[in-house]
């Protein structure tokens, strides 16, 4: 299995980061897989489907890059996921997805081919053997990024910032241990500084002293990215690219039981449904598709009723189902 070694210091100073970047490739692995991981991404997939496809067939070389690229053999490109920035430029996401794809596009050739050869296993297609293959990739990431995720960029953003905070009230309540084996099925904390990673068969890397990245994506994929290692083989930043816990959900998702919602009314309701575990009013909004003001009354009246709590987790409150409101809940079938 694949291990890094984190110290306290290490880990003491991991940061979670919003990257727009990683959000398009996870999304572009979605449509190269055509394959969905819940009904709200089947939607979505069907939507960019045609469209991607046809984007391919008018370019049968990036046709043939993009899944060496992305890792027919389990083995992403370095080139095409590196560590996001710890800035950030501006918040409509546009200018800080372009920053980054800078890094992509200003891959050499070389690099970029040597980075391709290790993902393929072997000698590249000879198609395959030009210098323009970092901007070829650059574009096509440029097109899912304009197409497929800016439109939906606001909603996706607020569902990633809420498993922020979601994941810093587990740091508070359960510590790091709790939080990391929480992130990807592979991912375990095994005691004595040992973080693992994967189940492949890697050696163990140190990360004394490099800086530790979290960065949270809608998609249900996931990988590691390293920065490039100086002369003397350090490796400054490393960062940990996880599904967050709320998906690209819409309102379905949180449909609540028919009797519940004679009960309570639908929208408050659904409030109700997913509050199994402690969450935002952002988190709310992004997950119900109900507005703000509305998350806001129904979560008043269900505080006065008695069938949810609140507490603060840093800068946020947290609100989560009380014992009457779980019982309320399971006596309805949800």
């Amino acid at each position: 299995m694949g291990w890094w070694e984190v110290n306290a210091d290490t880990l003491a100073g991991g940061r979670f980061v919003v990257s727009p970047l990683c959000e398009t490739t996870a999304s572009l692995m979605v449509l190269m897989r055509d394959a969905a991981a819940h009904p709200a991404e089947r939607r979505w997939l069907e939507r960019h489907r045609h469209a991607f496809r046809e984007r391919l067939a008018a370019d049968p070389v990036t046709a043939l890059l993009v899944p060496v690229a992305l890792g027919r053999h389990r083995w992403i490109a370095d080139f095409l996921t590196p560590v996001p920035p710890l800035e950030r430029a501006a918040p409509g996401g546009g200018a800080e997805f372009h920053d980054e794809l800078t890094r992509i596009r200003e891959t050499p050739a070389d690099v970029a081919r040597a980075d391709l050869e290790v993902a393929h296993r072997g000698p590249l297609p000879d198609l395959l053997l030009r210098p323009d293959l970092p901007e070829r990739v650059a574009g096509l990431l440029e097109w899912v990024w304009r197409e497929t995720v800016a439109p939906d960029w606001p909603r996706r953003r607020r569902v990633i910032e809420a498993d922020v905070v979601a994941r810093t009230d587990q740091l508070s309540r359960a510590g790091w241990a709790a939080a990391l084996d929480d992130m990807h099925p592979e991912m375990r904390w095994l005691g004595d500084n040992r973080l693992q990673i994967n189940t492949r068969a890697f050696p163990p890397r140190q990360l004394l002293g490099a800086q530790l990245l979290f960065v949270p994506i809608t998609p249900r994929t996931g990988w590691i990215s390293t920065d490039r290692p100086d002369a003397d083989g350090t490796v400054h930043r490393n960062a940990v690219v996880y599904p967050c816990s709320g998906t690209l959900a819409e309102p379905e998702r949180a449909a609540a039981p028919e009797a519940l919602a004679r009960l309570l009314g639908t929208g408050r309701a659904s409030v109700l449904v997913l509050l199994d575990s402690p969450m935002s009013t952002t988190h709310l909004v992004a997950l119900t598709g109900q507005g703000l003001g509305s998350v806001g009354r129904h979560l008043k009246v269900l505080l006065g009723a008695g069938l949810v709590g609140r507490r603060r987790a840093g800068r946020s409150v947290l609100y989560y189902r009380s014992t009457a409101g779980d019982v309320l809940v399971r006596a309805q079938g949800s």
